[in-house]
């Protein structure tokens, strides 16, 4: 049986592209089915803003003309600009579990990068950090939470054989909001808040533009000496802020503000993979009756960002947006599980915060790198 790999060109090769996974999970009772006419707006190169200053290319992969896999080749300039490297990356990786087609597969998007200046292969990402990243190497046995991977336990070992090599580990720690001691938190968060000026408020949806570019700013300043970050363009930050505004909850959304300034913000969003899962990817016929139902009964939230910048980060806001989303969790009936994630694995501080508060490393993800 001959194995191909061949560009994933026009609507036939897009929609056998996009088509694939629901026919791998199939069957799979943690994978959640994303909605097709998001992953068709994330992957149109014409309109997502990514795609203004990144260059890709799919592939597929086919034996005897049947679609066995599948890899996005990207090469992202943000990302070489900022980190005065030539990287390339790959994304969107999904196949059958034969090694065969993920060595295939990762060599044409290695040649694919390369060609392009490139000297190193780095992923998943989807399309970069700033999106879901990382295959899944431990806890597979749940679901994931909003934005995060989930992959067949053989992943791992065909990214081995596929010739990448481990380059850094994410990890999600998960907690309950009802079970959460709060007390010393608050108190030195109070403490701490007191005495260094800073004020912690929720967002103000009536001036959501305002306050995309407030948090905006924060984001590149706090993150930007994080491994693997890449700064967003204004155009991408608004587009993903324009997609949360649909689910987000004002109360758990927060900023921090001294002198009249942002220095900081948390991002805690309601896990919806719960009320997509039932959808299977369709909004029709029934897809956004199921939705709105089961949006109902969501119970679990993910923190999806938490970040201080660098001249108030012993200020104990930190510490401070911790209790106020719990506190905001609890009321609000998110009694559930509330995802922390992902975070490096060599963030020592971040870390030993979170098992301090209770929480429990449950998940890692694993970037992967070769020359």
């Amino acid at each position: 049986m001959a194995l191909e790999i061949v560009r994933a060109e026009g609507k036939q090769g897009l929609k056998q592209f996009i088509e694939f996974p629901y026919s791998l999970y199939r069957g799979d009772p943690h994978w959640v089915p994303p909605l097709r006419i998001a992953v068709k707006e994330l992957l149109d190169r014409e309109k997502h803003p990514f795609y203004k200053n990144a260059e890709v290319e799919l592939f597929l992969a086919k034996r005897d003309g049947k679609v066995v896999g599948r890899i996005m080749a990207i090469l992202d300039r943000n990302h070489n600009k900022f980190h005065e490297e030539s990287a390339g990356f790959f994304g969107f990786y999904e196949s059958e579990d034969d090694p065969k087609v993920a060595i295939a597969l990762v060599d044409a998007a290695r040649k694919w990068v390369f060609e392009r200046g490139a000297t190193l292969l780095r992923g998943p990402v989807n399309p970069s950090t700033n999106y879901e990243c990382g295959t899944l190497i431990e806890g597979f046995d749940s679901s994931p939470m909003i934005m995060m991977t989930y992959n067949p336990r053989h992943y791992p070992k065909l990214m081995e054989q596929a010739g990448l090599k481990k380059v850094k580990d994410l990890k999600a720690y998960v907690n309950n909001a009802a079970g959460t001691q709060l007390e010393k938190i608050g108190r030195v968060a109070d403490r701490k808040l007191a005495k260094s000026g800073v004020t912690v408020r929720p967002i103000n949806m009536k001036d959501f533009d305002g306050e995309v570019t407030r948090i905006w700013d924060v984001y590149n300043a706090a993150w930007h000496r994080n491994w693997g970050f890449v700064p967003m363009t204004r155009e991408e930050f608004f587009a993903m802020g324009k997609e949360m505004k649909q689910i987000l909850k004002p109360d758990l959304v927060l900023v921090g503000e001294a002198k009249g300034k942002a220095i900081g913000f948390a991002l805690a969003l309601p896990d919806v993979n719960f009320a997509l899962k039932p959808a299977g990817g369709n909004l029709l016929p029934t897809g956004l009756l199921k939705i709105l139902y089961y949006q109902r009964l969501i119970k679990g939230l993910r923190v999806l960002a938490l970040g201080v910048v660098e001249e108030y980060r012993t200020s104990g806001v930190a510490a401070a947006f911790y209790a106020t989303l719990v506190r905001a969790a609890r009321r609000l009936g998110y009694d559930g599980d509330c995802e922390m994630s992902w975070i490096l694995e060599d963030n020592v501080l971040m870390n030993r915060s979170l098992e301090v508060m209770g929480a429990k490393h449950y998940k890692t993800y694993r970037i992967y790198e070769c020359h």
